[in-house]
């Protein structure tokens, strides 16, 4: 089993930071039992971490400290091995786009079915699910170990205010799109609404309004008169008993909506 440590150092070398049990157990040929007892005490250095059982990452001297493989460096051939597909999306999402009011405090990850979140030293990893997950438009960014698939900044908005209790509340989410939204363009906002719930589309045109992107709010606006039929309530958990209604968004304003500053 002295061979571990020139595994692990040469499936770095190749560019490769993750392998299985079963792999280890093939290229070093022991047994079982000896293979993992081995991979034991190279976890216990440091050197490995095991973010999902039976699924190990290589750490480089420089990710040390942080106790893994930042998680855009893992998290996609780890959903791979698993034959989940993904995107990265919400807070996560935005912070790509260049949103940097409030640094997410786990990488979030949208899958179909959820999961249960992983902590890998100081990393952590967040899973919501969404059934229609092939619907949401994506796109490819580089990593150093490979690519991540990611929500586009039109998907990532609407998702947003679809998934804002994920996102620390919309008074967040608010400010969160006045800095990704000059990523965006219109038009593809528009297709990203017709793949989504029509309550997602209500509620962020209100708050492009609110935040002075009408541009953006227009585009939108012919799409909630044809296909919203009821009132949605701004905040869902909220009655809307007694809020306004708005007519522009067929939207009860059943909360105060104030962006960080």
């Amino acid at each position: 089993m002295s061979g571990a440590a020139q595994y692990i150092d040469e499936l770095a070398a190749s560019g490769r930071y993750h392998f299985t049990t079963d792999e280890a157990i093939a290229a070093l040929g022991g047994s079982v039992p000896a293979v993992r007892a081995v991979l034991r005490r190279l976890k216990s250095k440091g050197a490995i971490v095991d973010p999902h059982r039976g699924f190990y990452v290589i750490v480089p001297p420089e990710y040390r400290r942080l106790g893994c493989l930042p998680a855009e460096q893992f998290v996609p051939q780890l959903l791979q091995q698993l034959g989940q597909p993904y995107y990265v999306a919400l807070l996560s999402a935005a912070e790509l786009y260049g949103a940097a009011h409030q640094r997410p405090q786990a990488f979030q990850v949208m899958v179909k079915i959820n999961r249960r979140p992983i902590e890998c030293g100081q990393v952590r990893v967040e899973f919501m699910a969404r059934g229609d997950l092939e619907r949401t438009l994506t796109l490819e960014r580089n990593t150093p170990r490979g690519t991540l698939r990611v929500a586009t900044p039109e998907a990532t908005a609407l998702e947003l205010v679809g998934y804002a209790d994920h996102c620390g509340g919309l008074d967040n989410v608010a400010s969160v799109l006045a800095e990704i939204v000059e990523t965006m363009d219109s038009q593809k906002l528009l297709v990203a609404a017709q793949r989504c719930p029509i309550a997602w589309t209500q509620r962020l045109g209100y708050l492009l309004d609110l935040t002075g992107h009408r541009d953006f709010a227009d585009v939108l606006a012919p799409l909630v008169k044809n296909r919203a039929h009821v009132f949605a309530p701004l905040v869902r958990a909220r009655p809307k008993t007694g809020a306004a209604r708005l007519e522009r968004w067929k939207l009860a304003v059943n909360a105060s909506v104030e962006p960080d500053q």
